[in-house]
């Protein structure tokens, strides 16, 4: 992967482009060598390994499309865009440092002086919001590859699409798998407590999950929101401690997932099962960090690397992405990442122009079936929203220390773990 690694390190901020790349963003242009294509993500600060890890990913499916490749997916054979007579996608980055204003000025850069032609990111759904609000003011796609905060799709914004599921479909498979374990092991679940860091992301999934849980009669024994990096989750902790529920659900990015687990550990706080909301909770840093405490983990995700079955290309690509990203497989944020490439990719394919308004029609005509991705879904098609209505996720648990899928059953490689007492 040496190629990915050179032309990361040439094109994060490069401004030698092409004559494609220097057009009008809103220009029909001719197909050339290279498309260029905007990326924001958290490259410095706290959250910089995420950003260096979507980096990797999407490097690597640019990687895969240009080059010669024989992996059963779409686009998988490379040789270009075959559309756009051959021409090769060029990825520039912007740094958010996690930050929504500068996400927001990064975006806006990238847009007037880099001339790309679309924007994908960008790991919080707080960044996405000022991100996805400059490409609809300029007119380019927003591809939203990992933000899940339901309330992105409903801003009524023309240029954004999200080809991953949204909170509220993370949640409902939380509260599925809980009424399907509880009916197969007699042990169900009677309480939840939810804890959640209080952007966007965390507020949008405490509120569907408390509606969740409502509807299925499963008592809500704490809802605790809690200041986002916060240095100390002691207080909070005992809380749930005293919530004393069958499940404790967060929602938290890296650091705060690992503060959290540690507390836990230090006030000698088991919980009976974790049922956590992803993002922080599947970075490798939190594994690293917090060992064998994530033995018995659940989480929600919108990939499964153990489908191989299922999907047949999970292999090759990971055999790709592993060693250009420090010995990482690939997750659920790095899988959505290669995934929003090849959903733009192959837009870009059709529309047979860099043309935004062909390119919007082509992202709107999208329909990809589950088999040629990565992802174990349905397929990839968009709503009037831009919201994929295809994407069904998955539960996973950390079993002996691999991510194995649990849930639905159809799909599990292994049973899952579960404490909960009848």
């Amino acid at each position: 992967m040496v190629s990915i690694t050179r032309r990361l390190l040439l094109g994060a901020g490069s401004s030698g482009l092409t004559g494609l790349a220097l057009a009008a963003p809103r220009r029909a242009r001719a197909a050339s060598q290279e498309i260029v294509i905007g990326a924001v993500y958290p490259l410095s600060g706290a959250a910089s390994a995420i950003g260096h890890d979507a980096q990797m990913a999407l490097q690597t499916e640019a990687e895969i499309i240009n080059g010669h490749y024989n992996i059963p997916m779409l686009l998988g054979h490379g040789g270009g865009l075959p559309g756009l007579g051959g021409a090769k996608l060029k990825l520039i980055f912007g740094d958010s440092q996690n930050n929504p204003q500068i996400a927001q000025s990064e975006a806006q850069r990238l847009i007037t002086q880099e001339h790309v032609i679309a924007i994908i990111g960008s790991y919080t759904s707080a960044t996405a919001v000022t991100i996805s609000q400059v490409c609809n003011r300029y007119q380019l796609p927003y591809i939203s590859a990992e933000n899940s905060a339901p309330t992105l799709n409903r801003q009524g914004l023309e240029w954004f699409f999200r080809p991953s599921p949204t909170d509220v479909d993370f949640s409902q498979a939380m509260f599925d798998f809980f009424t399907a374990i509880g009916k197969r092991t007699g042990h169900p679940v009677r309480s939840v407590a939810i804890i959640h860091e209080n952007s966007v992301f965390g507020t949008d999934s405490s509120r569907v999950q408390v509606k969740l849980a409502q509807q299925a009669g499963i008592k809500v024994a704490a809802n605790i929101s809690y200041q986002a990096s916060t240095p100390s989750l002691q207080v909070e902790v005992e809380r749930l401690r005293a919530a004393d529920a069958d499940v404790v659900m967060p929602t938290s990015y890296t650091n705060d997932a690992i503060l959290m687990m540690r507390t836990m550990h230090d006030v000698g706080y088991k919980p009976k099962a974790i049922m956590a909301q992803d993002a922080g909770f599947i970075d490798p840093a939190f594994l690293k960090a917090v060992g064998p405490l994530a033995e018995g983990l659940m989480t929600r995700s919108s990939f499964a690397l153990d489908a191989v079955k299922l999907r047949p290309a999970i292999p090759d690509v990971n055999a790709l992405v592993k060693p250009a990203d420090d010995g990482k497989d690939l997750n659920d944020m790095t899988s959505r990442e290669v995934t929003a490439l090849q959903v733009l990719a192959d837009a870009l394919n059709r529309a047979k122009s860099t043309d935004n308004m062909a390119l919007r029609t082509a992202l709107r005509a999208t329909d990809i079936p589950g088999n040629q991705t990565i992802m174990p879904w349905q397929g990839i098609k968009f709503d009037s929203t831009g919201q994929n209505i295809g994407g069904k996720p998955v539960i996973q648990q950390f079993q002996s220390g691999q991510w194995r899928t649990i849930y639905p059953f159809e799909l599990a490689t292994k049973a899952a773990i579960w404490n909960v007492s009848a």
